[in-house]
């Protein structure tokens, strides 16, 4: 484990929407934290209920329409990995011809695979600036884009670091991942200067607003939740999310109210695929409103995203 004294960060840079929120007060911060770690908790114990109520309610199309074998290709942010392979397996209930596969990397990987003309029918971005221009360049169908769930930034350490960091205000007492969002919340919170945009911070400029500590970046936010689980880290910053499963090896110490960073919002939307027949355009269209239905709600709130978006 890492040395109190060394004070070792690491910076995730992934995230990529762009915010402008008003700063807040520490009683805020901690209400947010108080009812989001609670909304785990209870969460957690209806996951096995509410998956069940899932499986029950699913429907096929609207008009009871089961499609004929098609294959329908999911680019999909890296933090959707795990409750989308559930999410498949609830669809394919209904749709049990349907082959959904997906392909995960970072929003803006996949945004620029879609627009150098990779086969993809659907795509499901951690953040609507990906989105916002691949419909400006007409790659989306037009009125299938949907914003599907929110998703908190949360402060987290490894079971027994004994860490002294308790949220955003006191990350210079240990080592923490710090991306965009986290720059926003800092900012927000008075750790940080403005800037017209947060993403331009440097590493420089955040070691020694938190200190003088030294930066490790990180390449993604999966890096930083592996490097804090395993104790490489002793804090890190993450989505709320990429704690589903890790609730043995990973303690929350603080869940960053959206007025400090901004809603992290996930779109999806169909994509236009010219070389997609109409079988596949159609079962495209309907996961895509699939993933706004109750029962994709109910498997989302398990994994720990927040599905009351506008």
């Amino acid at each position: 484990s890492i040395i109190m004294k060394k004070k070792t960060v690491s910076i995730l840079l992934t995230a990529a929407m762009a915010l402008s929120l008003a700063a807040c007060g520490s009683s805020n911060s901690t209400d947010s934290s108080s009812k989001s770690s609670s909304k785990a908790e209870s969460t957690s114990a209806s996951s096995a209920s509410s998956e069940a109520e899932s499986a029950s309610s699913a429907e096929s199309t609207a008009d009871g329409e089961v499609f004929d074998d098609t294959t329908v290709t999911v680019f999909a942010a890296k933090s959707l990995n795990s409750v989308m392979e559930k999410l498949i397996s609830e669809y394919n209930k209904t749709q049990p011809n349907v082959k959904l596969v997906g392909s995960y990397d970072s929003s803006g990987t996949l945004m620029t695979q879609i627009e150098e003309g990779a086969s993809c029918d659907v795509f499901f971005s951690a953040a609507a600036k990906q989105m916002d221009q691949l419909e400006g360049e007409n790659l989306l169908v037009e009125g299938t884009r949907h914003n599907i769930v929110n998703n908190q930034v949360c402060v987290v350490t490894y079971e027994g670091s004994n860490t002294e960091v308790t949220g955003l205000e006191d990350l210079a007492d240990g080592s923490v991942p710090v991306g965009k969002y986290t720059r926003e919340a800092l900012v927000n919170a008075g750790i940080l200067e403005k800037a017209d945009d947060v993403s331009a911070i440097t590493t420089q400029q955040v070691s020694e607003a938190l200190g003088g500590v030294e930066i490790n970046e990180c390449a993604n936010v999966g890096a930083v939740t592996s490097a804090v689980a395993e104790g490489s880290n002793e804090v890190g910053t993450v989505y709320y999310s990429d704690t589903y499963g890790l609730e043995d090896r990973l303690k929350v110490l603080q869940v960053v109210p959206y007025d400090l960073t901004g809603n992290v919002i996930y779109p999806a939307a169909q994509v236009a695929n010219k070389e997609a027949d109409e079988t596949e355009q159609a079962a495209a269209k309907d996961f895509v409103e699939f993933l706004t239905s109750d029962e994709a709600a109910a498997i989302f709130r398990n994994y720990y995203f927040d599905t009351e978006v506008e």
